[in-house]
């Protein structure tokens, strides 16, 4: 078993990086939406607001699916996680990318390596890592995730 202390410390960092989540990922969804709606420019005011609610409901979806699938893998003894919280959080594309279909907003043209990473991501909305949901203090939380869970994984290790 590892040092207490260095799974309270990572502990305290998943549960940070889950209310981060919640707090800026219903913004993101919306924001994203926009962006790509922006940039068609095809609605009129009407079917607009429509898909912006539409967006808005995205986003509390999206959050609430990414926030449970959060959990589950913070649930799961660091030595058996497969996957990491960004690559979790990455999967905050498909609810917006439903929306946008919905209003038959086209594809966008992607670079060779998003097509090969994240074929699904039509319109290019994958967040890169956490800055890109807009919060300052979730940015560095994946860093302090990857170091905390080093520091349990190494002390374990130490004591097998």
């Amino acid at each position: 078993m590892s040092d207490p202390a260095d799974r309270v410390e990572l502990g305290s960092i998943n549960e940070a990086i889950v209310r981060g989540v919640q707090a800026s990922l219903p913004g993101w969804v919306e924001r994203q939406a926009a962006r790509i709606l922006d940039a068609w420019g095809r609605l009129d005011a009407g079917e607009r607001d429509r898909v912006d609610a539409e967006a808005r409901a995205a986003g509390r979806a999206a959050t609430d699916r990414v926030s449970t699938e959060l959990d589950a893998l913070f649930a799961v003894d660091p030595v058996a996680q497969r996957t990491t919280p960004l690559e979790i959080v990455r999967t905050a594309y498909r609810e917006p990318t439903a929306v946008l279909r919905g209003a038959g907003v086209p594809e966008v043209v992607r670079d060779a390596f998003d097509e090969r990473s994240w074929p699904d991501d039509v319109y290019g909305l994958v967040p890169r890592t956490f800055a890109d949901l807009d919060d300052e203090a979730l940015a560095p939380l994946h860093l302090a995730w990857g170091l905390a869970k080093a520091k349990v994984l190494r002390e374990q290790r130490t004591l097998d």
